[in-house]
């Protein structure tokens, strides 16, 4: 399975430069030059790293196949794709492995499962899905998930009150 490494944004002048929306802890690895990308959708690729750089936070890439402004716009908006890394940090986990685990409170409580992760420009959502089958957006910061246990099959939630849809019925 090849994971989101990030997300083309728009071009950057005149020779094929691109902004990314980065989504790796490691983009001076994932976007080394000559690195080869897989794409989503699959047509718009693969495709070659010819340079990169960070400027002000943010992750810009050139593409051997995309020499120009028109070819760096015409790649707006693909995803770029690259195989887990082999040897991830302990407590390392990707968004996919989340999908499908149970949710609970701090108490035991089961809330739920995970849905899946929305990645928002300001932080991560959890999208929980209650037992009620109503879809909640939980802001994934630590003080709202204190745990996420892939190894043990569980996420912890230390919700505020009035955070979950269910909290309305109490």
């Amino acid at each position: 399975m090849e994971l989101v490494v990030a997300r083309i944004g728009a071009p950057n002048g005149l020779h094929g430069l691109v902004r990314l929306e980065v989504r790796t802890d490691d983009p001076a690895g994932r976007f080394a030059p000559g690195t080869v990308l897989a794409t989503d959708p699959p047509e718009r690729g693969p495709l070659t790293v010819a340079a990169s750089s960070e400027r002000q936070g943010s992750w810009y890439v050139r593409f051997t196949e995309a020499p120009d402004r028109t070819g760096a716009e015409a790649l707006r908006g693909t995803l770029l794709l690259a195989p887990p890394e082999e040897d991830p940090e302990e407590d390392a986990w990707y968004p996919h492995e989340l999908v499908g685990l149970p949710v609970e409170d701090t108490t035991g409580r089961h809330l739920g499962t995970v849905a899946g992760i929305e990645r928002l420009p300001a932080q991560d959502l959890l999208v929980l899905t209650e037992e009620d089958g109503r879809r909640t957006l939980v802001p994934f910061v630590a003080e709202i998930v204190p745990l996420v246990d892939v190894p043990g099959r569980r996420v912890v939630l230390d919700p505020p009150r009035g955070l979950l849809a269910g909290d309305d019925e109490d």
